[in-house]
């Protein structure tokens, strides 16, 4: 039976926020952990941008406007409803996060 990819969801912007000028842009984080994660996991997860200026749905919305008030630094890393990773996400982290829910490395399969 084929379960369904784990959805890891990234909320930033394209502009980088104020204490994070010098690191990559939200839309790289995204870019890079579907890469990272890509290899790791394969088809067990899949990686969702969402601009924070543009979000689209309830949900999305919700959370977009508590990253712009503030209450998180993007980008946000979120796995079901949960945080994962504000700002500078650490890969080991997500992985973590990603087993406990059972992704398992590919080559380890």
């Amino acid at each position: 039976m084929k379960t369904q990819p784990i959805e890891i969801l990234v909320f930033g912007a394209d502009t980088p926020c104020p204490s994070c000028v010098n690191g990559p842009s939200s839309r790289e984080t995204a870019d890079w952990l579907e890469a990272a994660l890509g290899r790791k996991y394969g088809s067990q997860i899949t990686v969702r941008y969402i601009d924070i200026e543009h979000p689209e749905g309830e949900e999305e919305t919700a959370f977009a406007s508590r990253v712009l008030d503030g209450e998180y630094f993007y980008p946000v890393v979120v796995i079901g409803s949960e945080v994962v990773a504000e700002g500078d996400p650490k890969l080991k982290v997500i992985q973590t996060k990603l087993e406990a829910l059972g992704a398992v490395p590919t080559e380890l399969r």
